[in-house]
């Protein structure tokens, strides 16, 4: 703990250490929220997915957690070889012969859970985190 004395210097001092310390935790907490989410979004992609003749579009879900100097994200995908699929289930596509296949939507229900879920965790961790 530091001093506080009635010097200027020494006092902005102490806020500028308790702001990167408060940072830090910050950054921590929201790489850890981040990733249980993402995690936890491949479960529920897997588990909804369709899952056709062989079930490899279903079991190919992934994610990557990015983490920069000043931002951290998660990139949830589908892989190699059935991700080019994504989009023809989610959106739905045109037929050779005309006419076209009705979307199923998937992937959106999932994205809007996940958004919602990284802000409320990512509150109440804070709030443990401050207390």
């Amino acid at each position: 703990m530091t001093v506080i004395n009635s010097n200027k210097m020494d006092f902005s001092n102490v806020i500028r250490d308790y702001l990167r310390q408060y940072n830090g935790t910050a950054i921590e907490v929201l790489t850890a929220t981040i990733t249980e989410v993402a995690k936890e979004s491949v479960k529920k992609l897997k588990a909804d997915s369709p899952h056709g003749r062989t079930g490899e579009y279903s079991k190919n879900w992934k994610y990557e957690v990015e983490r920069g100097r000043l931002k951290v994200g998660a990139t949830v995908y589908g892989g190699k070889p059935t991700y080019r699929l994504a989009h023809l289930l989610e959106h739905g596509h045109a037929k050779r012969g005309g006419g076209r296949v009705e979307g199923i939507t998937h992937i959106a229900p999932v994205e809007e859970w996940a958004t919602e879920e990284v802000v409320n965790r990512y509150i109440n961790k804070m709030e443990e985190a401050i207390k």
